[in-house]
């Protein structure tokens, strides 16, 4: 380094205190936003346009006393953190279905209460009013609680389809929910058996045991198909990958519990796609069969390729 150049570096260092001085104080480019998450996700089914919109979400402490309930609290702890998730604590989601036939616009389950499913609906694109049929796959509260609001129906224009022995398991029973929400609607709603048709491309399958006559329904498009499973299976891990686990909410465990390897068998099988209602958002997967159970497959990219 020359003496001319020694010179002027010692001059520019002496000069970055000022320039600092100088500097206005350092601040964050922008304000921390804070978690979100999508209110919906839409793909095409063959020429079915299905859309899953999340209307609602909480978390639920000690999972435990609702998924497992014959297993060991050692043996569930082990298998929740090899699935890298909480034991202690659970994320709940509540997931309707739209679904665009072309010649008219199906919502299967209406969520919680009318507030949370509306909000979605909106978010998505849609307004209550657009809703030409509601199917109803059970009786659970969250399933039927967006249906009316102090005698007001949700979807005014809508037609309703519900399972014929779902309906008649819970006439006589005297359920506060069940009488305010369902049977005002009984008139305008068509009762179907398994194998029965909701719509052209859409047909119930049986699915006993969650309630006695709690109903998922296959989409069939253009030779694509896919299961709109509701609460055949609740959970990823403590339900999915193991379907002899008990869960609290199952009215008959041991039929639930064939009814989840059904089919898991049967989604397996055929490689389809499937959305559960309290799946993690956007509800949407696949099954892979193992040798001691089943695994849940989150859908990437797949539905995009259609």
């Amino acid at each position: 380094m020359t003496e001319m150049t020694r010179r002027h570096a010692l001059l520019a260092g002496a000069a970055l205190p000022l320039c600092a001085a100088a500097a206005p104080p350092a601040r964050a480019a922008a304000p921390m936003m804070g978690p979100a998450r999508p209110p919906f996700n839409r793909f095409t089914l063959g020429a079915f346009e299905v859309t899953t919109i999340l209307a609602g979400t909480r978390t639920v402490p000690d999972p435990q006393t609702i998924f497992g309930l014959n297993v060991e609290p050692e043996r569930f702890a082990a298998v929740s953190e090899a699935a890298m998730i909480p034991a202690d604590r659970a994320q709940f989601f509540f997931t309707p279905t739209v679904v665009n036939t072309g010649s008219e616009l199906i919502l299967f389950d209406t969520g919680l209460a009318p507030q949370g499913t509306v909000a979605a609906l909106a978010a998505a694109g849609y307004t209550p009013d657009q809703i030409d049929t509601v199917v109803i796959t059970h009786m659970h509260g969250d399933h039927i609680g967006g249906l009316m609001e102090d005698g007001a129906e949700t979807f005014s224009k809508a037609r309703y389809v519900t399972g014929a022995v779902e309906f008649d398991a819970w006439d006589m029973s005297g359920d506060e929910g069940f009488e305010a929400k369902v049977r005002p609607l009984a008139d305008k709603t068509r009762f179907l058996d398994d194998d029965g048709e909701a719509a052209q491309g859409v047909t119930a399958v049986a699915a006993f045991g969650h309630t006695p006559g709690h109903m998922a329904y296959r989409l069939e498009s253009e030779g694509k198909a896919l299961l709109i499973g509701a609460d055949f299976a609740n959970h990823y891990v403590w339900s999915l990958a193991h379907p002899d686990w008990e869960v609290r909410y199952d009215r008959d465990k041991a039929a639930a519990a064939a009814t989840r390897r059904r089919l898991l068998d049967m989604l397996a099988a055929e490689r389809m796609p499937f959305i559960g209602y309290h799946m993690p958002f956007p509800a949407l997967g696949y099954v892979e069969a193992l040798a001691d159970g089943y695994r849940y497959m989150p859908a990437s990219y797949q539905m995009m390729l259609d």
